[in-house]
């Protein structure tokens, strides 16, 4: 159970693609409508025939998959397959090291690498991304878009734009984060059980804030002793 737990977040990644590449499969017909007395009754369908028209099947444009693919090495998404393998081999390996004794560990892995590679290699990602961006971008878009990609400013925007995307994300989630702990705050009065869930307003989550010591004596070198008076 904890090992599909790990897995769902890498899976996540793919899901998009797969019901992007899954067929379209034709509507069942509902039940027959009956005949209503004064009613002319509809024609039924010829038989062989469907009620509803066939899906139009866009044939594949070698060029224009050929420019796809360009694109991709470009922008780099062409190592989305090796990323998604990677990052499901490290989830299998965290969990797993908590499972199997540490020296049966790299074994395992190895034969899970080599298991999972044959069932799901790298290339068939790309494959399956090709169509969806030939779904969404004419041929003149791609050259466009290989045409920026290829200029100094793209070159920058392919290798920056993770860690801006990244950094982003983090300051949404913290700012997001923020805000639902203070609406929670305000239910407090609604739902008192809030109050041992919630971390401190003035300190760190899980923490109480520890008082300040109080101030001590000036640390320093002793004054003199004042010099006695002169004698009379």
């Amino acid at each position: 159970m904890k090992l599909a737990i790990a897995l769902t977040a890498s899976a996540v990644l793919l899901s998009g693609l797969v019901l992007a590449q899954t067929a379209t499969k034709g509507t069942q017909q509902g039940p027959a409508a009956q005949h209503q007395p004064g009613v002319s009754a509809q024609p039924a369908t010829p038989p062989g025939k469907d009620a509803s028209p066939a899906p139009t099947v866009e044939k594949s444009d070698p060029a224009k998959d050929a420019a796809i693919r360009r694109l991709m090495d470009i922008t780099q998404t062409n190592k989305m397959g090796d990323n998604i393998v990677a990052a499901i081999g490290n989830q299998v390996q965290q969990v797993m090291s908590r499972a199997i004794q540490p020296e049966r560990l790299p074994k395992f892995m190895d034969a899970f690498h080599e298991k999972f590679t044959a069932s799901a290699p790298s290339g068939a990602v790309a494959d399956a991304v090709v169509p969806i961006y030939a779904r969404h971008f004419s041929t003149d878009d791609i050259q466009g878009l290989i045409q920026f990609y290829q200029s100094p400013l793209g070159q920058r925007v392919v290798k920056t734009m993770p860690q801006v995307t990244q950094e982003s994300e983090s300051a949404g989630i913290q700012l997001d984060q923020k805000a639902a702990i203070n609406v929670l705050r305000g239910m407090q009065d609604e739902y008192p059980e809030l109050k041992q869930m919630l971390p401190p307003e003035n300190g760190a989550p899980g923490t109480n804030p520890e008082p300040s010591p109080a101030p001590g004596p000036a640390l320093g070198p002793k004054p003199s002793p004042a010099p006695p008076p002169p004698q009379k």
